[in-house]
């Protein structure tokens, strides 16, 4: 593993796929003239909108959205975290929150199904039913072993709320941990931060957390502040609430200063 840089995306997503798709790619190329090698976009990168539309244009949205980010791994020669998009699911009528990390080579290197899905009824009077449109994953998220970039594990969104999840990734090896996520502006002020910080903090590894902001549709509002953070759990970079890109450096001697200095993980009791 080397020292490199890496970038999480900060965008604000619509029910337009080819305009979302053109916001990706500007942004993009902006983390990558600043000098990003790995890349991750945020949950639902190529689509938000009304639930009927997202399932109506849903293999029109899992096809484009593949191809562009295996276009993009390849013309900027960087490994790139697909963020999440919707996947048809059979003859079901729903789809998987799905994302894929792909290498500079456009081959993918995993794939991740959502499987914490976000039924809540939030404080601020939305209510949000994402298992009437999304089938559950049934797979634990995989970690992807690089030489170069270290080991990769990938999670979404409301994932982050369960930290057996990230003990799993943990266990298998991770070193940087992706959560893109759309977060709600109402829960963001409050728990966005603090839960990204614990999740780095007890898997001493770093965190790269693409973000949606601002009104995507309708009144579903996100809450932005896509970062980076060390397994001190020290954020690098904030991407604050406008569109942009949150960068800082993955440092290999920084994650072994970190668990030499705080070795929780060798401590474990309860496996």
């Amino acid at each position: 593993m080397k020292s490199y840089l890496a970038a999480a995306i900060q965008m604000t997503s619509v029910s337009d796929l080819q305009k979302n798709l053109v916001q990706a790619e500007e942004l993009i190329d902006l983390a990558v003239r600043r000098g990003a090698e790995l890349v991750g976009l945020p949950e639902n990168f190529s689509f938000m909108g009304e639930e009927k539309d997202k399932l109506a244009q849903a293999e029109a949205i899992a096809q484009a959205s593949e191809v562009f980010i295996k276009k993009m791994a390849q013309r900027f020669q960087i490994t790139i975290l697909g963020g999440s998009f919707p996947v048809p699911v059979g003859d079901t009528g729903k789809v998987y929150n799905t994302t894929i990390l792909v290498n500079p080579n456009g081959e993918e290197l995993t794939r991740y199904n959502k499987v914490h899905l976000f039924d809540v009824n939030v404080p601020d009077g939305n209510t949000y039913r994402e298992s009437s449109t999304v089938v559950a994953g049934e797979q634990l998220p995989p970690v992807h072993n690089s030489e170069t970039l270290g080991n990769i594990g990938v999670s979404i969104c409301y994932d982050v709320r369960f930290p057996e999840l990230y003990r799993h990734l943990s266990t298998k090896g991770a070193d940087i941990i992706f959560v893109p996520a759309a977060f709600t502006a109402f829960t963001g002020k409050d728990h966005w931060q603090v839960l990204l910080q614990a999740r780095a903090i007890e898997n001493t590894a770093y965190v790269i957390a693409p973000a949606q902001t601002g009104n995507n549709y309708d009144r579903r509002l996100t809450h932005g502040h896509a970062v980076v953070i060390d397994p001190w759990g020290t954020i690098l970079d904030d991407a604050g609430d406008k569109p942009g890109v949150a960068i800082a450096e993955i440092n290999p001697s920084r994650l072994e200063q970190v668990r030499r200095q705080m070795p929780s993980l060798q401590h474990r009791v309860f496996q």
